[in-house]
């Protein structure tokens, strides 16, 4: 009699013990679980005590520069920024103005304002490209002797912000050669075209005003910009 109860008893805890384990089992019949696994990407960083604190490991320095922008006497930093491994991708610029404790913060940052380093066919369009911070201004100037022409552009110290002031853009074409020389705060525009069809290549000015306007650095994109003026110019 022992023996039966006994042998009752183990079978009791044996069928116990599987239907606990079946109901402590995850609702996830595979039992794995899945994590994300997509990197993450640094915010930029407002602060910091050199450079390449504002730089992500996705990130390089192209071009850099120094000068006294907001005329406190301390030199500050202009970067061009490039991804790694995508030379076709938009590039990033930014700016920084040191402290007096000899760190830096970051001021301003765009995505347009300097233009794609190649084109859809992998033409470098500009070649030099140079920027440069002089007496309370930023500079970007942009060549090529080819169809994208010369473009140089002026971003003032004004308020706290960033203005641009001053574009100017050479381009030799089939038959003609132009010059823009444009302020958008004044609206004040020149044109300036010479006929090489001709011998003598004659040359003709136009001045032309226009809407004043005030485009700030962190989203303004000089090409847009210029466009835009041709246009208006063609309607007067």
């Amino acid at each position: 009699m022992k023996k039966i109860i006994s042998t009752l008893l183990f079978a009791s805890l044996i069928a116990y013990s599987c239907n606990k384990t079946k109901t402590q089992a995850p609702k996830n019949s595979s039992g794995i679980i899945k994590k994300d696994t997509a990197p993450v990407e640094k915010e930029q960083s407002t602060a910091g005590k050199q450079v390449s604190d504002f730089v992500s490991s996705q990130y390089e320095i192209q071009y850099e520069t120094e000068g006294d922008l907001n005329h406190d006497g301390l030199p500050d930093k202009a970067l061009v920024l490039r991804k790694k491994d995508d030379t076709l991708a938009q590039r990033t610029m930014i700016v920084l103005l040191k402290n007096p404790d000899k760190t830096y913060r970051l001021f301003k940052s765009s995505e347009t304002v300097f233009p794609d380093e190649y084109n859809e066919s992998g033409y470098k369009m500009h070649d030099p490209e140079d920027i440069s911070i002089e007496k309370g201004t930023l500079n970007i100037n942009l060549y090529d002797i080819g169809p994208y022409g010369n473009q140089f552009s002026k971003f003032k110290y004004m308020n706290d912000n960033l203005i641009l002031t001053y574009i100017e853009t050479y381009n030799m074409g089939a038959g003609s050669h132009s010059a823009l020389y444009y302020e958008p705060m004044k609206g004040k525009v020149i044109l300036e075209t010479v006929n090489t069809m001709e011998q003598e290549m004659p040359s003709e000015t136009k001045k032309v005003q226009v809407k004043k306007e005030r485009f700030l650095f962190e989203n303004v994109s000089p090409d847009d910009v210029i466009t835009n003026v041709y246009n208006s110019v063609e309607q007067e």
